[in-house]
């Protein structure tokens, strides 16, 4: 069931995400500053707090995306449902549905069920990844993705093992954080509706 609190879908503003502000984090997590996410992610890497949203449908399959061509770190590469960052201030699972919203088109109900805490660096670009990376996770009702073309190359449903295999099989097809995200979330009780 879509969620009417949750935000509408794609807004209409486009906003240059390299600007806004995240959190940056200690090695236990606590917020110990802020910084814009270009400067974060300029290599040495800062830590800092992260969300990875892993949806799955009725029948067990969760939803991958194929990062936009355009992105400034792993484009291209097949990744979670979405990610992002919280802005300072900003509850985790309110940021990751408008994020959500604003990457995929849909809104659903979000759970957070762990983090994963990483370091990567994109050898084609030269940015670094140094997250504490919140997971959440939901359900979709039936609704069908409506990706931002800007964020999100192309999309598909697939099978938890079938996915294990492939990251085995072909680990740089995926971002670097998605074996560790997926992981969290299969040792998370089931998502139900």
């Amino acid at each position: 069931m879509t969620d009417p609190t949750l935000p509408p879908a794609h807004p209409a503003a486009a906003v240059d995400r390299e600007t806004l502000p995240v959190e940056l984090v200690d090695s236990a997590g606590n917020t110990v500053g802020s910084c814009p996410v270009a400067e974060a992610h300029r290599a040495p890497g800062l830590p800092h707090r992260a969300f990875s949203v892993l949806i799955f449908d009725t029948a067990g399959r969760t939803l991958l995306q194929q990062r936009a061509p355009g992105k400034t770190r792993f484009p291209a590469r097949w990744s979670n449902t979405c990610c992002g960052h919280p802005a300072p201030g900003i509850a985790v699972a309110e940021a990751a549905g408008i994020r959500l919203s604003e990457e995929m088109g849909l809104r659903v109900p979000l759970t957070e069920v762990g983090v994963y805490s990483y370091r990567a660096g994109d050898p084609r670009t030269g940015f670094v990844e140094d997250e504490w990376d919140h997971v959440l996770v939901g359900l979709l009702d039936g609704s069908r993705p409506d990706p931002d073309p800007a964020e999100v190359a192309d999309y598909r449903w697939v099978r938890p093992e079938e996915l294990r295999d492939r990251l085995r099989e072909d680990p740089d097809d995926f971002s670097p954080w998605l074996a560790g995200v997926l992981e969290i979330a299969a040792a998370a009780p089931p998502v139900r509706a």
